[in-house]
């Protein structure tokens, strides 16, 4: 009787494995079916853009003569004014920077030397400058004239620095420093400066003391034998 129940009892359990192979091998089928079924559609397949491209390209026309033409027109016309406008600008830069009747009248001085004593000087003023004009005597110019130009810093023949030999016409500041010298001083007979102590003889060269150069000669023109223009 055991051995009876022991059999009945194991051919339950086959039938039960069975069954539930059965069942899972339907369920794998059906997943599998779902599968085929849902990889069949078109979802792997993307779709073309190419037909959209065409369809712009189909309504893209080209531009119009017209447009482009008034396009050139404004844009020359723009640039034509820009440029006047610029031209204008410059203009009035240019005449601002030129200089007034009043400036250019200061630039040009004229004096009259003729009642200046000989053997002495007068200082007069152009641009802010003091200018020595001095009447020279003969002896003085033969002096100066004889001078060896192998003893001046500033080698300058007396002849060079005059346009008339009786009258000497310089700037009167010394090269050193920009000081006044003192007329009719000094061991040459000349200036001598007081800051540092530079002698000049009667030409304005310097002889003796710290500068370097000769007075400086100034533009000038004689309008006659006694009226003299500087500048």
């Amino acid at each position: 009787m055991f051995s009876k129940f022991v059999s009945s009892g194991l051919s339950q359990a086959a039938a039960r494995t069975s069954a539930t192979t059965w069942v899972h091998r339907g369920s794998m089928a059906a997943v599998r079916h779902h599968a085929s079924q849902t990889s069949s559609g078109p979802v792997d397949k993307m779709e073309s853009f190419d037909n959209y491209y065409e369809k712009d390209k189909l309504h893209k026309k080209p531009g119009d003569p017209n447009k482009r033409d008034f396009t050139y027109f404004v844009l020359g016309g723009a640039r034509f004014i820009y440029a006047s406008a610029a031209r204008l600008v410059a203009l009035k830069f240019v005449s601002t920077m030129s200089a007034s009747a009043d400036v250019l009248a200061l630039a040009n001085a004229e004096f009259d030397i003729g009642d200046i004593p000989l053997g002495q000087g007068i200082t007069v003023k152009w641009r802010g400058k003091p200018i020595f004009i001095r009447h020279r005597t003969p002896a003085e110019i033969e002096r100066e004239t004889a001078v060896n130009m192998n003893e001046l810093r500033d080698a300058e023949p007396d002849a060079a620095r005059a346009q008339q030999p009786e009258w000497l016409i310089i700037v009167g500041i010394c090269t050193h420093l920009g000081c006044v010298p003192i007329a009719n001083a000094g061991d040459y007979h000349g200036w001598f400066c007081p800051c540092h102590g530079s002698h000049y003889d009667v030409s304005g060269r310097i002889r003796k003391g710290p500068a370097p150069l000769n007075m400086e000669i100034p533009p000038y023109k004689f309008l006659t034998n006694t009226k003299v223009l500087i500048g």
